[in-house]
């Protein structure tokens, strides 16, 4: 399948990291029925926390940006835990939360989870068109400056 999401992922020079054991009690995924949530992912590259800081402060839009598209590969990196490999199984991402360490004054929290809901949509097309919240935070897990859960439909 030429059109497949490995494929899209492949034709981007994406390789999707294996997932890291959770840090907390909670697990990376769960299963219920035909839905598929997926923890909050933090922008790990290469296994190493890539943003820290604050969007406002140490931390601008387009490395936010970034950051969050890191995020995203990370959730693709659950679901492919969670459904054994397959990543044809997602029917549709329904819902991104998306979550900005930010300084008071920075609003454009929409601007950096942009960073993955293009991705995603990019990747998954019409299947990863989805709600999501872009929400501000005063400090995220590890000084993280971005963390997005998921939820996706599953087959």
């Amino acid at each position: 399948m030429s059109n497949s999401i490995t494929n899209r992922l492949s034709a981007k020079g994406i390789a999707l990291p294996q997932i890291s054991p959770p840090a907390a009690n909670y697990v990376p995924y769960v299963i219920s029925g035909s839905m598929l949530y997926i923890s909050g992912q933090l922008p790990f590259v290469n296994g190493s926390l890539n943003t820290l800081g604050k969007l406002g402060d140490t931390v601008n839009t387009e490395t936010g940006k970034k950051a969050a598209e890191a995020c995203a590969i990370n959730l693709l990196a659950c679901a492919k835990a969670a459904l054994d490999g397959d990543l044809e199984r997602i029917s549709k991402l329904v819902k991104i939360q998306g979550f900005v360490a930010s300084t008071p004054e920075f609003t454009d929290q929409h601007l950096v989870i942009n960073g993955a809901s293009d991705f995603l949509v990019d990747i998954l097309g019409e299947r990863g068109r989805h709600a999501r919240a872009a929400v501000g935070m005063s400090a995220l897990p590890m000084n993280a400056a971005v963390e997005i859960d998921g939820i996706f439909e599953i087959q």
